[in-house]
């Protein structure tokens, strides 16, 4: 099968790392793969000679606009592919299109987000052949919302890209660097730094706790509003508490010295950020956006709250740091549930299973 998949940028998101994670493993499995950008370079920036798959991207030189794809349908039919997958608002955006230019492709939209749609994304939607949707309640908003026939949808969770062996040591030295004694409870949140991620509300929140408690926030990423949560944290008298790591291509580190997940995000189909911390044994504190829900187990492995409950968040985190023995609990189901639900192999195969239902005839 010939398959290719369209992003527009290789920036440090979820997104895009799972652009590259299946592009190598549907290489592996014995197909000819091709991953599509608009823009070259990014974060993610591939080894040529190591990837098992080829590599284009359409603007000669990166002129910094996600949106602009010269030349995305003439090379989308020069490559004649099998299927093609589009990954990103923007590439979706131009599904559509591609699917009126290859009309015997199968073209396959995502939904991985919980921002509002663009008019060209729900256009793309419904003119393409299928749709994978990474949550059930994201599925749910197709079709409630879009008017999208169940039957054109299918559910595969992401997969965990980034873990470490159970057997892993806790990262001691890290926290000793950042000042965190043995009784320090780490609370951590990976994520760009952008105004849906809401990373200024976890801040905000922390400071409501009793003064007395110990803690400390790490809060690893970068991106436009990192400054002014910087900012913030000064103002509130958080300076020794909260920690700016910066961006971390492997994370595990950082979750190994942590100890609770903490997601506060306006903007989430499925967080990959709570899934890859559920599976090194971090209980989740999150708000209930989208597909948040389907990342943990509420009650077993994590709390969630109603969607902007401040009160009930700053309540969660008060009891966690105060009961060990809850999140040493809650720690042993959070590995057990992610294991179940998002191991890479799992995804990888549904992934192929649909592609070979779509194309077969």
């Amino acid at each position: 099968m010939k398959i290719l998949i369209v992003q527009d940028y290789l920036r440090s998101g979820g997104t895009e790392r799972h652009s590259v994670f299946m592009a190598g493993a549907f290489a592996k499995a014995g197909h000819e793969v091709t991953l599509l950008t608009f823009r070259p370079r990014g974060v993610l920036d591939l080894d040529g000679e190591q990837q098992p798959f080829a590599f284009r991207s359409l603007q000669g030189f990166d002129t910094g606009l996600d949106w602009f794809a010269p030349g995305l349908l003439r090379t989308a039919a020069e490559a004649a592919p099998d299927l093609v997958l589009c990954m990103g608002r923007m590439a979706n955006c131009y599904a559509g299109f591609i699917q009126s230019r290859l009309p015997r492709a199968a073209v396959v939209c995502t939904m991985r987000t919980g921002k509002a749609l663009p008019m060209l994304f729900v256009r793309s939607l419904r003119k393409c052949r299928h749709i994978v949707a990474n949550s059930h309640v994201a599925k749910q908003v197709l079709t409630d919302n879009h008017d999208i026939h169940p039957s054109k949808i299918t559910v595969i969770h992401n997969p965990v890209l980034r873990f470490t062996d159970e057997s892993a040591a806790r990262n001691l030295a890290l926290r000793r660097y950042h000042g965190a004694n043995p009784s320090t409870v780490v609370m951590i949140n990976v994520a760009m730094f952008r105004p849906e991620k809401n990373q200024r509300e976890l801040i905000e929140l922390c400071s409501r706790l009793p003064n007395y408690l110990d803690w400390q926030l790490w809060l690893a990423g970068e991106g436009p509003t990192r400054k002014k949560c910087e900012r913030l944290s000064h103002d509130l008298g958080l300076g020794g508490r909260v920690k700016f790591l910066g961006y971390h291509a492997e994370p595990a580190p950082l979750y190994l010295g942590a100890d609770l997940a903490v997601l506060a995000s306006q903007s989430e189909s499925l967080s990959n950020f709570l899934i890859e911390a559920q599976l090194h044994g971090l209980p989740a504190v999150a708000y209930d956006i989208v597909g948040v829900g389907e990342c943990f187990a509420p009650d077993k492995s994590g709390i969630l709250l109603k969607n902007q409950d401040q009160a009930g968040f700053v309540t969660a985190l008060d009891k966690l740091i105060r009961e060990p023995a809850l999140r040493r609990r809650f720690s042993e189901h959070s590995r057990r549930h992610a294991q179940a639900h998002f191991v890479p192999e799992r995804q990888v195969q549904a992934h192929l299973n649909l592609f070979r239902e779509l194309t077969k005839g």
